[in-house]
C-alpha cells in the first residue's frame, strides 16, 4: 500500500483520539453481557453448591477447631512437630487454612467460652497416639 493510500485511509476514518471512549472498557457492553451470563450461571448452580458448601464448611470448621485446640495444648508449632510428629509443611498448611478461615493466627485466636488448662491436660496424657506411632494407645 502506497503512502498516499494510507494518508487517504486515515483521513476517511478520522483520528480516534478525538472521540475517546468513556473508559478502557468502551461503553461496557461486553462486560455487562459477561456479568449477566455469570449471574445466570451462578444462580443455576446455587441449589447444588450451597448445600455442598455448608457440609464442607462444617467439616472444615470442626477440623480447624481441633487444630486450634491441639495447637494450644501442645505449645504451638514446635510442640505439634515434637509431640504429634507432624511435618513442618503439614503444620504450615494447617496454620494457613486456619488464618484464611478465621483471619487470625492460631496463637492469637480466642474462642469465646473456652478455657484451656494445659497443665491438667499434660498430667493425663503420658501416651498420645500419633499417625506414625501405631503401637501407642491413647489413654
Amino acid at each position: 500500500m502506497a503512502v498516499k493510500d494510507r494518508v487517504e485511509q486515515v483521513e476517511q476514518v478520522g483520528d480516534f483520539r478525538a472521540a475517546p471512549m468513556p473508559s478502557p472498557e468502551g461503553h461496557g457492553s461486553a462486560r455487562s453481557r459477561f456479568q449477566r451470563a455469570w449471574q445466570a450461571y451462578t444462580d443455576a448452580l446455587r441449589p447444588v453448591t450451597e448445600p455442598a458448601a455448608r457440609v464442607i464448611g462444617r467439616e472444615l470448621t470442626f477440623d480447624l477447631m481441633g487444630f486450634w485446640l491441639t495447637w494450644q495444648l501442645h505449645g504451638g508449632f514446635e510442640g505439634m512437630q515434637r509431640d504429634l510428629k507432624m511435618s513442618r509443611s503439614a503444620v504450615y498448611r494447617r496454620v494457613s487454612a486456619f488464618r484464611r478461615a478465621t483471619g487470625q493466627h492460631p496463637d492469637e485466636f480466642k474462642l469465646p467460652g473456652v478455657s484451656i488448662n494445659v497443665a491438667r491436660y499434660l498430667e493425663g496424657t503420658p501416651k498420645i497416639a500419633t499417625v506414625q506411632d501405631h503401637r501407642t494407645v491413647a489413654e
